[in-house]
């Protein structure tokens, strides 16, 4: 009932998993990622342990070749499972079984494994590979959002859409830093889930994207001015205090990431706060 594709940015050090389903919150259930060790999606009749046993597996050096039969060793139902995973090195691994429903199929790339199972056709396993590798140079989120956006584009599940899910972990890369899940963002019932996906991504950088000091600008002269007159119109006490002012309008708007000190601001705050003022 789902396509998903799991990958690795040998770059950044990412790993994720998009998910799309027709299913109800398809994200509480397939994907299975964890920095420095791998990313799982498993689907089709879902053996939830199937992405926290794979995970433990290779945090013990396994490859994930070797993690398939592992993982099904003993299953009475093996022939219904689908799942698709990737370690940390870019190696790649998929099993599909005979009994899940037509089209079902897998196909693995370097640092991906793309699979689905009740879909349109084979073009739809293709084009999660063909949307994920089609812009190299864009960060992983943006290539797994791509993926899913041409597999749909080939037919999708032939049942429909319901559901969506994408998460993306990275060695504190998580919200405060202290932990892996930079990214879960989850589409648990909607008519175009893997459209309204990309809308929360784009709320999710704006709100928890780190700012990038090199593009701050200096909090003096007249900007200074400018951004003391916009507080003040959002009921911050601001009096001569610059710096607690803008720490209050920052923790009321949920924009804490992208805090840089009372010396500098992020342009992205800045269009933000004038916006609000239009």
């Amino acid at each position: 009932m789902t396509f998903s594709i799991v990958a690795v940015d040998a770059q950044s050090g990412e790993l994720g998993v998009a998910v799309q389903s027709k299913f109800l919150a398809v994200g509480a259930l397939v994907p299975y990622a964890a920095a420095g060790v791998g990313a799982i999606a498993s689907q089709a009749f879902v053996d939830v342990t199937i992405g926290s046993r794979g995970l433990d597996l290779l945090r013990e050096g396994v490859s994930p070749e070797d993690c398939v039969e592992r993982l099904l060793h003993d299953d009475p139902l093996r022939e219904q499972r689908q799942f698709g995973m990737v370690s940390a090195d870019g190696r790649s691994a998929a099993f599909t079984g005979q009994e899940c429903f037509d089209h079902a199929s897998s196909l693995l790339g370097d640092g991906f494994a793309a699979q689905g199972n009740i879909l349109a056709g084979r073009a739809v396993v293709e084009g999660l590979a063909a949307g994920f590798q089609a812009r190299p140079q864009e960060p992983l989120v943006t290539r797994l959002i791509d993926a899913l956006e041409r597999a749909q584009q080939a037919g999708g599940d032939q049942r429909g859409q319901q559901s969506a899910a994408l998460l993306v972990v990275k060695e504190g890369g998580g919200y405060g830093g202290n932990h892996d899940r930079m990214l879960d963002l989850r589409v648990d019932d909607h008519p175009e889930p893997i459209t309204e996906l990309r809308r929360l991504h784009g709320l999710h950088d704006f709100y928890f994207q780190r700012a990038d000091p090199a593009t701050a600008l200096p909090l003096d002269g007249a900007l200074r001015a400018e951004v003391l007159g916009l507080l003040g119109k959002h009921d911050v006490a601001v009096g001569q205090d610059v710096e607690k002012a803008l720490f209050e309008y920052f923790g009321r708007e949920n924009l804490e990431e992208r805090w840089l000190g009372a010396e500098r601001i992020d342009p992205v705050v800045l269009e933000h706060l004038r916006s609000q003022t239009r």
